[in-house]
C-alpha cells in the first residue's frame, strides 16, 4: 500500500487542514509514514505569516528533493498559505515539486495526488464520508515520465469552508480541533492572511455541532474552535438572535452537546468581542477562562498604521471587560516589534500595555515584510538588530510578568483534563488547566482523559508540576 508523510507549519489550523487531508488519502487506501524515507508521498502544508516560515519550507522540500535520486516516483507537493501564495512561481525554485494545492484545494489533495501516481479515477472528496477504493481493481501507477507534469490549484472554490469536517483520532485522543470558518476581510497592513485564505466564509451551526457530536461520541471531551478572525464567525451569513451574535449561538450550542466538557477558541479579534461575547465568559460553564487576545502594538499610532481598528486604551477596557466577567480568566497576545516607522516611544507604549494587562504569556515576532501587503512598502522599514534587540527586551518584561503571575497558583488547587504523555517526557502525563496552563504529573493510565483535581506545588514560569489532590479520590477512575 503507498504511503504518506505530511509535514505542518504554522498555526492549529494548518494542523487541521492536515489531519483532513490525511484522513481521505487514508480513505483511499495510503498509510501514514513514519519518515520521510519511507514514504511514497510527502506533503508540506505551509505558512506565510512570516517569512522565516516560507523559507523553512522551501528550505525542507530543497532537502527532501533528494529523495528524488533515489525514487524516481516520490510525489513531492506543497499545501496551503505558502503554495496560495507563490503558486507555479514555487516550480521556478524547486522543479522536482509535482504538486502544488491552495488553501481552498484541499479535500482536492488526495485526488491530485491519486492522478500524479496514475491511479485510476477515485471519489471526490467533497467533506462528506469517502468510501476506500478497492485498490485490486485500479490499474497500476503508469510509470513516470522522465518529468511528469506537476499539478497546480490555487483557485477558489465557493463552500469549500465546508470541506474540513472529518478527523483522524489517535486512540484515546480527548482534545480536538475543530474549523468553524476560514478567510479574513480585516485587511490589516502587515497581514497576508486576506490573499491566502481568502474572504470570511462559514460553516452552519448545525453541520459543526454534528461533527462536534461525533467527537463527543469517540471519547474527545474538550474543543477548540478555530477561525482565522473567529469571533466574527457568521457575520455575513446568520443573523442575531434575542441580541446574540453567531458566535455566541454557536458557543451555546457546541457548550450543549453531551460528553463535551470544554469549548475553547482561537483567534479572535479584540472588535469582535460585543457584550454578548464578553457576559459568556461568565454565563457559559464549559467555556473555558483563556483568552488568546493579538495586541499587537501598544502605540495607538501604529495601532491605526497597523488599520487595528481600536486603541490602546480600548484594548485595556476590553481586558478589564473579561477579568470582571470572569475574574480567573487568562490572557494571551500577539505582539509585533519593528513595525515600520517604530520608534522608541512607540515600543515604551507597547511596554506600557503589556504591564498594564498582565498578560499570562505573549508570542512576540519581530516585524516580517510580506508580499503585496501596504507595510511592506512603508518608509522607514527598521533594522534587523533594532528588531531583536526589543525582541529581546519585551521577551524579558513578559517572563517577569509571567513568573509574578504563575507563582500565584502554586498552592493552589485546579482542575486539569489530563491529555496523555508529556512530548517532553514519556514518563510523565500532560494536561491543561481550564485557564489553558500545561500541567506535567505522574503518569498514570487510570487518570487518562479525565478532568482530575490536582493541586500545583512548583512551576518554571510557564510549565506547572502537580500531585492529584485529596479530592482526586473521589473520581471514578475505572480504565475504560
Amino acid at each position: 500500500m503507498p504511503s504518506v508523510y505530511i509535514k505542518t507549519y504554522g498555526c492549529q489550523m494548518n494542523v487541521r487542514d492536515s489531519e483532513q487531508v490525511s484522513r481521505q488519502l487514508q480513505a483511499r487506501g495510503y498509510t501514514l509514514a513514519e519518515g520521510e524515507r519511507d514514504a511514497d508521498v510527502i506533503l508540506i502544508n505551509t505558512c506565510s505569516v512570516r517569512d522565516q516560515a516560507e523559507q523553512k519550507a522551501m528550505n525542507k522540500m530543497g532537502a527532501l528533493a533528494q529523495l528524488k535520486k533515489a525514487k524516481p516516483d516520490l510525489v513531492l507537493g506543497f499545501m496551503g498559505c505558502m503554495a496560495q501564495s507563490r503558486g507555479a512561481d514555487i516550480l521556478d525554485r524547486l522543479p522536482d515539486v509535482d504538486l502544488i494545492a491552495g488553501t481552498q484545494k484541499f479535500h482536492e489533495v488526495a485526488n491530485m495526488v491519486d492522478r500524479l501516481r496514475g491511479v485510476g479515477s477515485a471519489p471526490a472528496a467533497t467533506g462528506a464520508e469517502v468510501v476506500a477504493p478497492d485498490l485490486a481493481s485500479l490499474p497500476l501507477p503508469a510509470a513516470p515520465a522522465d518529468r511528469r507534469a506537476p499539478l497546480v490549484d490555487i483557485a477558489s472554490e465557493k463552500g469549500s469552508q465546508n470541506t474540513i469536517r472529518e478527523h483522524v483520532l489517535a486512540p484515546k485522543q480527548v482534545t480536538a480541533f475543530v474549523s468553524i470558518m476560514q478567510g479574513c476581510n480585516m485587511r490589516c497592513t502587515f497581514c497576508i492572511v486576506p490573499s491566502t485564505r481568502g474572504e470570511e466564509r462559514s460553516r452552519p451551526i448545525d453541520d459543526i455541532v454534528r461533527e462536534v457530536q461525533w467527537l463527543a461520541a469517540s471519547g474527545v471531551k474538550e474543543v477548540t474552535l478555530l477561525g482565522q478572525i473567529v469571533n466574527l464567525y457568521g457575520r455575513h451569513e446568520f443573523p442575531a438572535v434575542d441580541g446574540k451574535s453567531p458566535f455566541v449561538q454557536l458557543l451555546e450550542a457546541v457548550c450543549d452537546v453531551q460528553g463535551i466538557e470544554r469549548v475553547r477558541f482561537t483567534s479572535p479579534h479584540p472588535i469582535g468581542f460585543r457584550k454578548d461575547l464578553v457576559a459568556a465568559f461568565g454565563r457559559l460553564p464549559k467555556l473555558c477562562g483563556h483568552v488568546h487576545l493579538p495586541l499587537q502594538s501598544g502605540s495607538n499610532r501604529l495601532l491605526r498604521q497597523m488599520h487595528r481598528g481600536y486603541t490602546a486604551e480600548a484594548y485595556l477596557k476590553l481586558v478589564a471587560q473579561l477579568r470582571e466577567a470572569n475574574p480567573d480568566i487568562a490572557l494571551t497576545t500577539d505582539i509585533i516589534v519593528g513595525f515600520p516607522g517604530e520608534t522608541e516611544e512607540d515600543f515604551a507604549a507597547t511596554v506600557h500595555v503589556m504591564r498594564e494587562a498582565q498578560f499570562d504569556n505573549s508570542f512576540i515576532f519581530r516585524y516580517s515584510p510580506r508580499k503585496d501587503t501596504p507595510a511592506a512598502t512603508m518608509d522607514e522599514q527598521l533594522p534587523e538588530d533594532v528588531k531583536m534587540d526589543r525582541n529581546q527586551r519585551l521577551l524579558a518584561v513578559q517572563d517577569e510578568i509571567a513568573k509574578e503571575r504563575n507563582l500565584r497558583l502554586v498552592g493552589q488547587e485546579v482542575e486539569v483534563l489530563v491529555e496523555g504523555e508529556s512530548k517532553t517526557n514519556p514518563f510523565r502525563y500532560s494536561g491543561r488547566t481550564r485557564c489553558n496552563k500545561i500541567v506535567i504529573l505522574e503518569a498514570n493510565e487510570r487518570w487518562r482523559g479525565q478532568l482530575l483535581p490536582v493541586r500545583i506545588r512548583e512551576t518554571t514560569g510557564y510549565t506547572y508540576y502537580a500531585e492529584p489532590s485529596l479530592t482526586a479520590d473521589t473520581l471514578d477512575t475505572t480504565v475504560a
